[in-house]
């Protein structure tokens, strides 16, 4: 889907570059459409687990850091990684998605789970009482930097490495969201 976009990407396509029938696709997934959304959820998740994103160890481990600024270095760090495997996909559902019903639909329910991540992230931030904004400003401050764009042009268009990138939302997480009397 990545290289081709959504559009030129056929079963048969995938079968062969799968070296199975294009009948076993349909048989796995049922249609393009779904396994779409499956690549996504294999993408997000960067592997094959059913285990709801906030619900993953690493985020597990994020939520249970008591020191807020060093929970946002960690979730930095984590979503840096996150997007360094979902901007790709990011950009071909966004450029499909006019022209393609299922790429629009898939782009809308990335946007809520998105959504939806992030809020239970800013919940779990306000609860360590460090927390300096709402817990609706923390999510969409957090939702409007992680969908890959701001990654994709600092990492691929800017030159900037990860570990750069990682450092710069850190920075900008805390100073929006941390407590300066909880800031270290």
């Amino acid at each position: 889907f990545v290289a081709r976009g959504y559009a030129r990407t056929t079963i048969a396509a995938i079968a062969d570059a799968a070296d199975v029938s294009p009948e076993t696709i349909y048989g796995t997934f049922g249609n393009k459409a779904a396994l779409l959304h499956r690549t996504w959820d294999v993408t997000i998740g960067g592997d094959d687990a059913d285990v709801v994103f906030h619900e993953r160890p690493e985020v597990a481990a994020i939520r249970a850091e008591p020191d807020l600024a060093e929970r946002v270095r960690m979730w930095a760090t984590f979503a840096t990684a996150t997007q360094r495997r979902t901007a790709p996909f990011m950009r071909m559902i966004e450029a499909t998605a006019d022209a393609e019903p299922a790429a629009a639909a898939m782009l809308a329910e990335i946007g809520r789970q998105r959504l939806a991540g992030m809020t239970v992230m800013a919940q779990s931030a306000a609860e360590t009482g460090q927390l300096a904004v709402t817990v609706d400003e923390c999510r969409d401050i957090a939702w409007a930097t992680t969908d890959g764009a701001l990654w994709h042009r600092l990492v691929d268009g800017r030159g900037w490495t990860d570990t750069r990138f990682s450092e710069w939302l850190a920075t900008l997480w805390i100073a929006s969201f941390v407590s300066p009397n909880a800031r270290r």
